[in-house]
């Protein structure tokens, strides 16, 4: 790890944000795939109902 001196905090501290702010944007993205998937379900069995 090459010494960064007295910027060590604000390095290493933009770093753990930066990939804490990346698991936060993947954790919404799989919670709004799963909301998306149960909605789609549910016009699919509302459609089917429609159809038959």
């Amino acid at each position: 790890m090459p010494d960064l001196g007295k910027y060590a905090f604000a390095v290493l501290g933009s770093y753990a944000a930066s990939v804490l702010l990346i698991l936060v944007l993947i954790a919404v993205s799989f919670w709004q795939r799963s909301r998306v998937k149960r909605a789609l379900a549910e016009v699919e069995a509302r459609q089917e109902k429609a159809d038959g």
